[in-house]
Protein backbone atom coordinates (compact mmCIF):
# COMPACT_ATOMS: atom_id res chain seq x y z
CA UNK A 1 0.00 0.00 0.00
CA UNK A 2 1.66 3.32 -0.63
CA UNK A 3 1.29 6.31 0.91
CA UNK A 4 -1.30 8.15 -0.77
CA UNK A 5 -3.62 5.00 -0.69
CA UNK A 6 -2.84 5.05 3.52
CA UNK A 7 -4.16 8.37 4.07
CA UNK A 8 -7.37 8.53 1.93
CA UNK A 9 -7.80 5.35 3.65
CA UNK A 10 -7.57 6.43 7.17
CA UNK A 11 -10.49 9.26 6.54
CA UNK A 12 -12.93 7.16 6.54
CA UNK A 13 -12.12 5.75 10.30
CA UNK A 14 -10.89 9.31 11.90
CA UNK A 15 -13.39 10.43 14.29
CA UNK A 16 -13.25 13.28 12.62
CA UNK A 17 -15.36 11.74 9.32
CA UNK A 18 -18.87 12.80 9.65
CA UNK A 19 -20.66 9.63 9.71
CA UNK A 20 -22.48 10.45 12.48
CA UNK A 21 -21.35 7.72 14.57
CA UNK A 22 -20.30 10.02 17.66
CA UNK A 23 -24.43 10.25 18.24
CA UNK A 24 -24.92 5.82 18.70
CA UNK A 25 -23.73 3.92 21.98
CA UNK A 26 -24.20 0.57 20.25
CA UNK A 27 -26.21 -0.68 23.30
CA UNK A 28 -23.41 0.83 25.55
CA UNK A 29 -26.06 3.17 27.37
CA UNK A 30 -28.82 0.49 28.32
CA UNK A 31 -26.08 -1.93 29.25
CA UNK A 32 -24.77 1.29 31.81
CA UNK A 33 -28.14 2.24 32.84
CA UNK A 34 -28.54 -1.68 33.29
CA UNK A 35 -25.36 -2.43 35.56
CA UNK A 36 -23.76 -4.51 33.28
CA UNK A 37 -21.01 -2.09 32.83
CA UNK A 38 -19.73 0.29 35.58
CA UNK A 39 -16.01 0.85 34.98
CA UNK A 40 -13.60 0.24 32.03
CA UNK A 41 -13.20 -3.49 33.31
CA UNK A 42 -16.84 -4.20 32.75
CA UNK A 43 -16.45 -2.19 29.46
CA UNK A 44 -13.63 -4.18 28.48
CA UNK A 45 -14.70 -7.72 29.23
CA UNK A 46 -18.10 -6.12 26.76
CA UNK A 47 -16.16 -4.97 23.68
CA UNK A 48 -14.21 -8.23 24.04
CA UNK A 49 -16.81 -10.62 24.36
CA UNK A 50 -18.66 -8.63 21.29
CA UNK A 51 -15.07 -8.91 19.45
CA UNK A 52 -15.15 -12.25 19.75
CA UNK A 53 -18.53 -14.10 19.53
CA UNK A 54 -20.16 -10.91 17.57
CA UNK A 55 -18.54 -8.62 15.03
CA UNK A 56 -15.58 -10.43 14.71
CA UNK A 57 -17.64 -13.12 13.00
CA UNK A 58 -20.41 -11.14 11.13
CA UNK A 59 -19.44 -7.52 10.44
CA UNK A 60 -15.55 -8.36 10.08
CA UNK A 61 -16.45 -11.02 7.37
CA UNK A 62 -18.78 -8.38 5.94
CA UNK A 63 -15.79 -6.11 6.01
CA UNK A 64 -14.12 -8.77 4.42
CA UNK A 65 -16.09 -9.40 1.81
CA UNK A 66 -16.64 -5.97 0.59
CA UNK A 67 -13.20 -5.91 -0.22
CA UNK A 68 -13.06 -8.83 -2.13
CA UNK A 69 -15.83 -7.50 -4.24
CA UNK A 70 -13.88 -4.12 -5.10
CA UNK A 71 -10.54 -6.17 -5.54
CA UNK A 72 -12.67 -8.52 -7.90
CA UNK A 73 -15.23 -6.28 -9.39
CA UNK A 74 -17.58 -8.99 -8.25
CA UNK A 75 -20.59 -6.24 -7.19
CA UNK A 76 -23.00 -8.99 -6.11
CA UNK A 77 -20.09 -10.13 -3.37
CA UNK A 78 -20.64 -6.89 -1.75
CA UNK A 79 -24.49 -7.04 -2.20
CA UNK A 80 -25.20 -10.34 -1.12
CA UNK A 81 -22.81 -9.86 1.74
CA UNK A 82 -25.13 -6.03 2.11
CA UNK A 83 -27.90 -7.88 2.28
CA UNK A 84 -27.07 -10.80 4.66
CA UNK A 85 -26.04 -8.44 7.17
CA UNK A 86 -29.26 -6.83 7.35
CA UNK A 87 -30.71 -9.68 7.73
CA UNK A 88 -28.37 -10.35 11.25
CA UNK A 89 -29.03 -7.51 12.84
CA UNK A 90 -31.69 -8.17 15.28
CA UNK A 91 -31.98 -4.15 16.88
CA UNK A 92 -34.11 -1.86 14.56
CA UNK A 93 -31.72 0.83 16.02
CA UNK A 94 -28.20 -1.27 14.98
CA UNK A 95 -29.61 -1.38 11.40
CA UNK A 96 -30.64 1.98 11.38
CA UNK A 97 -27.16 3.90 12.29
CA UNK A 98 -25.03 0.92 10.59
CA UNK A 99 -26.76 2.15 7.37
CA UNK A 100 -26.83 5.22 8.27
CA UNK A 101 -22.83 5.62 8.87
CA UNK A 102 -22.32 3.04 5.53
CA UNK A 103 -24.08 5.87 3.82
CA UNK A 104 -21.59 8.42 5.02
CA UNK A 105 -19.30 6.61 3.94
CA UNK A 106 -19.95 5.79 0.17
CA UNK A 107 -20.87 9.70 -0.07
CA UNK A 108 -17.38 10.44 0.21
CA UNK A 109 -16.01 7.51 -1.35
CA UNK A 110 -18.07 7.86 -4.49
CA UNK A 111 -16.43 11.32 -4.86
CA UNK A 112 -12.78 9.96 -4.39
CA UNK A 113 -12.35 6.58 -5.87
CA UNK A 114 -13.93 7.56 -9.34
CA UNK A 115 -11.62 4.87 -10.92
CA UNK A 116 -13.11 2.34 -9.14
CA UNK A 117 -16.42 0.81 -10.97
CA UNK A 118 -17.45 -1.23 -7.82
CA UNK A 119 -17.63 1.87 -5.63
CA UNK A 120 -19.78 3.78 -7.94
CA UNK A 121 -22.08 0.34 -9.09
CA UNK A 122 -22.32 -0.27 -5.49
CA UNK A 123 -23.83 3.36 -4.61
CA UNK A 124 -26.30 2.62 -7.38
CA UNK A 125 -27.32 0.08 -5.91
CA UNK A 126 -27.65 1.29 -2.32
CA UNK A 127 -29.21 4.93 -3.35
CA UNK A 128 -32.28 2.75 -5.07
CA UNK A 129 -32.65 1.07 -2.19
CA UNK A 130 -31.75 -2.21 -3.81
CA UNK A 131 -28.66 -2.72 -1.23
CA UNK A 132 -28.85 -1.00 2.53
CA UNK A 133 -25.71 0.56 2.25
CA UNK A 134 -24.14 -1.22 6.00
CA UNK A 135 -21.16 0.51 7.62
CA UNK A 136 -19.49 -2.67 7.29
CA UNK A 137 -19.73 -3.90 4.04
CA UNK A 138 -19.35 -0.20 2.67
CA UNK A 139 -15.90 0.25 4.43
CA UNK A 140 -14.31 -2.55 3.35
CA UNK A 141 -15.44 -1.69 -0.47
CA UNK A 142 -13.93 1.71 0.33
CA UNK A 143 -10.81 0.59 1.70
CA UNK A 144 -10.54 -2.41 -1.13
CA UNK A 145 -10.98 0.42 -3.90
CA UNK A 146 -8.04 2.44 -2.60
CA UNK A 147 -5.25 -0.73 -1.55
CA UNK A 148 -6.02 -1.33 1.14
CA UNK A 149 -5.30 -5.17 2.04
CA UNK A 150 -7.96 -7.42 3.58
CA UNK A 151 -6.78 -8.14 6.76
CA UNK A 152 -5.96 -4.08 7.26
CA UNK A 153 -9.26 -3.34 6.42
CA UNK A 154 -10.86 -5.59 8.86
CA UNK A 155 -8.54 -4.15 11.36
CA UNK A 156 -9.31 -0.45 10.54
CA UNK A 157 -13.03 -1.18 11.03
CA UNK A 158 -12.63 -3.27 14.52
CA UNK A 159 -10.59 -0.60 15.33
CA UNK A 160 -13.07 1.81 14.22
CA UNK A 161 -15.50 0.41 16.71
CA UNK A 162 -13.85 -0.12 19.23
CA UNK A 163 -12.71 3.78 18.90
CA UNK A 164 -16.33 4.68 18.99
CA UNK A 165 -17.13 2.70 22.37
CA UNK A 166 -14.28 4.57 23.94
CA UNK A 167 -15.89 7.47 22.69
CA UNK A 168 -19.61 6.50 24.06
CA UNK A 169 -18.08 5.72 27.62
CA UNK A 170 -16.13 9.34 28.35
CA UNK A 171 -19.98 10.53 28.39
CA UNK A 172 -21.37 7.09 30.43
CA UNK A 173 -18.74 5.87 32.64
CA UNK A 174 -15.89 7.80 35.23
CA UNK A 175 -13.34 7.06 32.68
CA UNK A 176 -10.95 9.51 31.69
CA UNK A 177 -8.72 9.66 28.44
CA UNK A 178 -5.53 8.03 29.41
CA UNK A 179 -7.81 5.42 30.63
CA UNK A 180 -9.61 5.28 27.59
CA UNK A 181 -6.44 4.81 25.61
CA UNK A 182 -5.06 2.05 28.11
CA UNK A 183 -8.85 0.02 26.40
CA UNK A 184 -7.07 0.60 23.63
CA UNK A 185 -3.84 -0.76 23.63
CA UNK A 186 -5.46 -3.85 25.65
CA UNK A 187 -7.79 -4.51 22.66
CA UNK A 188 -5.08 -4.40 19.88
CA UNK A 189 -3.99 -7.86 20.30
CA UNK A 190 -7.31 -9.33 19.59
CA UNK A 191 -8.15 -6.94 16.83
CA UNK A 192 -5.08 -8.24 15.15
CA UNK A 193 -6.02 -11.70 15.81
CA UNK A 194 -9.67 -11.44 14.45
CA UNK A 195 -8.49 -9.63 11.45
CA UNK A 196 -6.31 -12.55 10.61
CA UNK A 197 -8.59 -15.09 11.45
CA UNK A 198 -11.60 -13.80 9.05
CA UNK A 199 -8.59 -13.43 6.09
CA UNK A 200 -10.37 -16.04 3.77
CA UNK A 201 -13.80 -16.21 5.92
CA UNK A 202 -16.77 -16.08 3.92
CA UNK A 203 -20.27 -16.97 6.37
CA UNK A 204 -21.05 -14.43 8.88
CA UNK A 205 -22.15 -15.85 12.06
CA UNK A 206 -22.72 -14.11 15.46
CA UNK A 207 -23.78 -15.28 18.92
CA UNK A 208 -24.03 -11.82 20.87
CA UNK A 209 -26.99 -11.89 22.73
CA UNK A 210 -26.17 -9.49 25.55
CA UNK A 211 -25.11 -6.68 23.39
CA UNK A 212 -28.07 -7.61 20.85
CA UNK A 213 -30.51 -7.27 24.20
CA UNK A 214 -29.42 -3.90 25.23
CA UNK A 215 -29.22 -2.46 21.81
CA UNK A 216 -33.19 -3.05 21.56
CA UNK A 217 -33.62 -2.06 25.12
CA UNK A 218 -32.18 1.19 24.05
CA UNK A 219 -35.12 3.01 22.79
CA UNK A 220 -37.05 1.90 25.51
CA UNK A 221 -35.03 3.99 28.20
CA UNK A 222 -36.62 6.81 30.22
CA UNK A 223 -33.57 9.35 29.64
CA UNK A 224 -31.06 8.95 26.33
CA UNK A 225 -27.36 10.24 25.90
CA UNK A 226 -27.53 8.85 22.72
CA UNK A 227 -29.99 8.25 19.48
CA UNK A 228 -32.36 5.13 19.44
Amino acid sequence: MNTLSLLHGLRFIDSFFPSGGYAFSSGLEAAVQGKLIQNAEDLSRYVEDLFERGLGRCEAVAVGLGHDAAVTEALQVAVGADRELDAMKLSRDARMASRQMGRQILRSAVEQAESSATVRHFVAEVDTDRSPGHLAVSLGVTLGAFGWSRQASVAAFLYHTAVGFVSASYKLLPIGQREGQRLLVSWMPLIDDVSRRTEHAKILTSWSPIQDICSMRHSQLATRLFRS
